[in-house]
């Protein structure tokens, strides 16, 4: 039996705070004041003042991407054309052997319109492909749209766009489905490569007290290959340490067809400790910024109301033959129309699959309330519900009012009685738990965002939320919508925890991003720190 005693600091639970907590074999046996749960035989830790909470589960993101991302022409960490040219210069001289020269992360806001152009990349010897930091688009030179062979004539598909000068020459930027014009041409990495991407992203995430998370998609999506072999090959020898749940992508180029492949994918998980595949992903539309979301009224600038990538018609019934056998369906959904879009097909389904709906940019004041109706749990990405160069210059111009002020209602959410988890989307954006509820509490980018375009000015201040109640959504919430049995220390829950260096709750509500984790358990084994 071994038994480890926190203690001097607080410990996170759904009454309140208590003083202490005891965890024996792996499982949290006793939670209260340091009288009631110490024993002789316990392994003290010294919380040191900090803050003892649930491990977060992060409930939409990307480790595998994120980790082959790592591995690549990385921007995310620079901001500005000659930034990312520099980047992308010293990538391509640091790998003259490499075909190509991939990676991503780039800023739409960065650029006029959020657009770059091919010539920017001319300059390389080989061609390139740069996916965009949100994944919705991509940034090509002139040699990468030759190898594809894109030119003027080349038809838009379905789900995708290519951004073209008036003369209707391709200028470098691929929208949603057309990013697969190119990035299917490029090198795909190898079994080992997906798993090094993997097992690099969990050491990350673990270092910042994730113990659990949904992968948002996994399937070949956007030029990436299917990540399922890779968790199944980690998980069964024993790599695959957090608790995972595998969201399945949606093909929305086929229909109900497809769904009796997606069981026998699920089936292939049955019987894994540490993975299952028991979610759908359906991405309805895209993002505002390239006009891609789907919105009911027109844009203010060029006049479209966006994609539903999904016949709305033939939603509702894809949704009931998934629910009816028991997947829960993890719905992307960004703009107003394909909010609503979605909540419809939830109407009659049964809760207990947990259903939700990530993203939730824009929803009307009179869709609010159908989220606690259906049962559907508001999976928020609380880091971009604040102002920034892409809100300010491209997203509130393209919106227009009153639009604008429906976005990231997360406090109208709460009130009206909504369930909430809480994910970071990255590498779209930091993974970091922390500075995510820092901006649901504030409404302000945390410090380490601050760039040259960054405002103080809180973004609609009424839609903050509260420490504890993103704090819960991050824990409780999220694990819940996973299924996982940890999330809430109690006793005879996992011991997934996190030690926090300081205790948030007593500190001023701007200073919550400073927040670090000094170590992170599973099953009451240190995985950090």
């Amino acid at each position: 039996m071994t038994e480890t005693l926190f203690h001097g600091g607080r410990v996170f639970t759904p009454g309140g705070f208590a003083e202490a907590a005891l965890v024996r074999d792996g499982v949290v046996a006793a939670v209260g004041t340091l009288d009631d749960v110490a024993t002789a035989s316990a392994e003290p830790f010294d919380l040191a003042g900090g803050l003892l909470t649930p491990g977060f589960t992060d409930s939409h993101v990307h480790p595998v991407q994120a980790g082959l991302e790592r591995a690549l022409c990385e921007l995310s960490e620079v901001y500005g054309l000659d930034a990312y040219l520099g980047v992308v210069a010293a990538y391509a001289a640091a790998h003259p052997g490499r075909e190509w020269v991939q990676g991503g992360g780039w800023d739409m806001a960065a650029f006029p319109g959020g657009l770059p152009r091919r010539e920017q990349l001319d300059f390389l010897d080989r061609p390139a492909y740069l996916i965009q930091r949100d994944h919705h688009a991509a940034w090509v030179n002139t040699r990468a749209l030759e190898r594809a062979g894109i030119t003027k004539d080349t038809p838009d598909p379905a789900d995708g766009r290519i951004e073209r000068d008036p003369d209707g020459t391709p200028t470098g930027v691929l929208h949603e489905g057309a990013m697969d014009l190119v990035g299917l041409l490029t090198p795909r990495p190898t079994a080992a490569d997906q798993e090094a991407a993997l097992l690099d992203a969990q050491r990350h995430l673990f270092s910042l007290g994730i113990t659990g998370w949904q992968d948002a998609i996994v399937g070949s999506y956007a030029g990436s290959d299917d990540q399922l072999p890779t968790y199944l090959s980690a998980a069964g020898k024993g790599l695959l340490t957090a608790r995972v749940v595998a969201a399945l992508w949606w093909d929305r180029t086929k229909g109900a067809e497809q769904i009796p492949s997606l069981v026998e994918r699920r089936a292939s998980a049955e019987g894994l400790d540490r993975f299952r595949a028991t979610a759908i992903k359906i991405m309805q539309d895209g993002i505002a910024e390239n006009y891609t979301a789907a919105v009911i009224e027109p844009y203010c600038r060029c006049g479209g109301t966006g994609l539903s990538y999904v016949d709305p018609a033939l939603l509702k019934g894809y949704v009931r033959e998934l629910d009816a056998l028991g997947f829960q369906v993890h719905f992307h959904a960004i703009g107003e129309r394909a909010v609503r879009e979605v909540l419809d097909s939830l109407e009659g389904t049964d809760p207990a699959n947990r259903h939700h709906v990530a993203h939730l940019q824009i929803i009307t004041p009179d869709d609010v309330p159908r989220f606690a109706a259906l049962g559907a749990v508001a999976n928020l990405q609380p880091l971009w519900a604040a102002h920034s160069p892409q809100m300010d210059e491209l997203t509130i111009p393209y919106l227009g009012e009153p639009r604008s002020s429906w976005q990231y209602p997360f406090g109208d959410l709460v009130a009206s009685g909504a369930r909430l988890a809480a994910g970071s989307d990255w590498p779209v954006s930091s993974a970091d738990p922390l500075e995510g509820m820092h901006v649901a509490v504030n409404r302000v980018e945390p410090p380490a965002s601050h760039h040259a375009g960054h405002s103080a000015t809180p973004f609609l201040p009424g839609q903050a939320l509260d420490l504890r109640t993103i704090m819960t959504a991050y824990t409780e919430g999220s694990a819940w919508l996973n299924g996982s049995p940890a999330g809430v220390i109690e006793p005879g829950r996992p011991a997934d925890l996190v030690v926090l260096d300081r205790d948030p709750f007593a500190q001023p509500a701007a200073e919550i991003a400073l927040t670090k984790v000094r170590a992170t358990f599973i099953d009451g084994q240190q995985v950090f720190g």
